[in-house]
């Protein structure tokens, strides 16, 4: 191997920015909105639903961490073709 053309990189300069296994934009929206019903509306019966989304969310993102953002591509793309 020629050397210069190789180093160590760290692989949080590669992978996404988790929170709780969660990617960060995501689990702040997330927890926005639970800290609304919860404090503000005092819905009390809606935080075991959050955390159960933030369970399923982390489940998915431990098998493909790019999965929320394929989906949010996804949302944004346009529809070419009207049927």
């Amino acid at each position: 191997m020629t050397p210069g053309f190789r180093i160590k990189l760290h692989s949080a300069f590669t992978s996404p920015m988790m929170i709780g296994g969660v990617p960060r934009q995501f689990a702040i929206i997330l927890w926005t909105f639970c800290a609304a019903f919860v404090l503000g509306l005092q819905a009390w019966y809606v935080f075991p639903l959050f955390l159960l989304i933030h369970w399923i969310v982390a489940w998915i993102t431990k098998k493909d961490p790019y999965l929320m953002d394929i989906i949010a591509r996804h949302i944004k793309q346009k529809k070419y073709y009207d049927v």
